[in-house]
């Protein structure tokens, strides 16, 4: 089934996303999304792996300073079987 398909690729994609915040020193998805200007309960649930539109995905990039390219790049395709 396609949309159980896309909810996986979606949680790796979410997955990835608190990666960052990790790597950037950030212990708490309130405290980044403060930082930075980010609805906290919005921020919240794209690291849950809700559904989100591309220009946020865009934005967060843009914080933290990568690609779309680099973002995806580093996500193993494997994880997506």
């Amino acid at each position: 089934m396609v949309y159980k398909k896309n909810k996986k690729r979606i949680k790796i994609i979410a997955e990835r996303i608190k990666a960052l915040r990790f790597k950037a020193g950030y212990t708490s998805h309130e405290t980044f999304a403060n930082d930075n200007n980010l609805d906290r309960k919005g921020y919240w649930r794209l690291e849950s792996g809700h559904n989100f539109t591309i220009n946020t995905l865009f934005r967060i990039l843009d914080i933290h300073g990568v690609s779309i390219e680099e973002f995806f790049s580093e996500i193993d395709t494997k994880q997506e079987k």
